[in-house]
């Protein structure tokens, strides 16, 4: 009998600790910050949920199909917003409006794009929508991990290649100024590097070209400059680069 009496008190006891416990742990659960994936593609973003969790994002997170779909939920915190746009671009019809409404409505909650095309003007139209970070589906997972992490913090990401993208259009727009007139902005780049000296290959490594490509270019060159050979053209070149900074002086 008493056996029986104590058999009872320990497990009373014990459910009321368990009970406890479990409280604590959705008290917990409810008061920490989580990342929130917006993707009207269920397989998608479940598949992204369970990568970002096992590579240790650090934040709980939530994956839903839409804005409203989160409205009528209620639970944790917004720590960062990561809209999935796939395949999709920032500029096709209805997402660009989505981006700003988002950024709009949790304006202190940093909003991310995952998107497959990490192009210049694709990424800086999502960054005028009140987007706070750009992510190529080129980068690995612990990249969109720091990524994430960088947005909730308070800083921007962008990816590197973007970021060269545009020191070297504002370097075309300083320096190449001469050719800008007779060729179009490839064939400028082209005849800059034939200026330099450059062979066919590192021109197209240097401009992400392909060589035949390359070659079309500096026949079209030669042909606007009634060039014979590449040291024709680069001497050619170089007087009209010499005839610019005359002008300017």
């Amino acid at each position: 009998m008493g056996s029986t009496v104590e058999l009872e008190r320990y497990t009373l006891a014990n459910q009321a600790e368990i009970q406890a416990g479990g409280t604590g742990e959705v008290h917990e659960q409810l008061s920490r910050e989580c990342l929130l994936i917006l993707d009207g593609r269920a397989l998608d973003r479940e598949c992204l949920a369970s990568a970002l969790e096992d590579h240790g994002l650090g934040m709980a997170i939530e994956a839903m199909g839409s804005i409203d779909e989160w409205r009528v939920r209620e639970g944790m915190s917004v720590a960062a917003i990561l809209f999935n746009l796939g395949g999709r671009k920032v500029t096709d019809h209805g997402i660009a409006d989505q981006i700003r409404r988002i950024s709009s409505e949790f304006k202190s909650v940093p909003v991310v794009i995952l998107a497959d095309t990490e192009d210049l003007a694709q990424i800086l139209t999502a960054l005028e929508c009140g987007a706070r970070g750009y992510i190529p589906t080129s980068v690995g997972i612990d990249v969109c991990v720091e990524a994430i992490n960088l947005a909730a913090a308070g800083g921007i990401f962008v990816p590197a290649s973007s970021v060269l993208s545009m020191r070297h259009l504002i370097d075309s727009g300083t320096r190449e100024t001469p050719l800008t007139g007779m060729f179009t902005l490839r064939q400028a780049e082209v005849a800059q590097a034939l200026r330099r000296g450059k062979a066919n290959k590192i021109i197209a490594y240097e401009l992400n070209l392909r060589e035949s490509t390359v070659k079309v270019h500096i026949r079209n060159i030669m042909k606007k400059l009634k060039a014979t050979n590449r040291t024709e053209v680069a001497y050619k070149v170089n007087d009209l680069f010499a005839e610019g900074t005359s002008a300017e002086s």
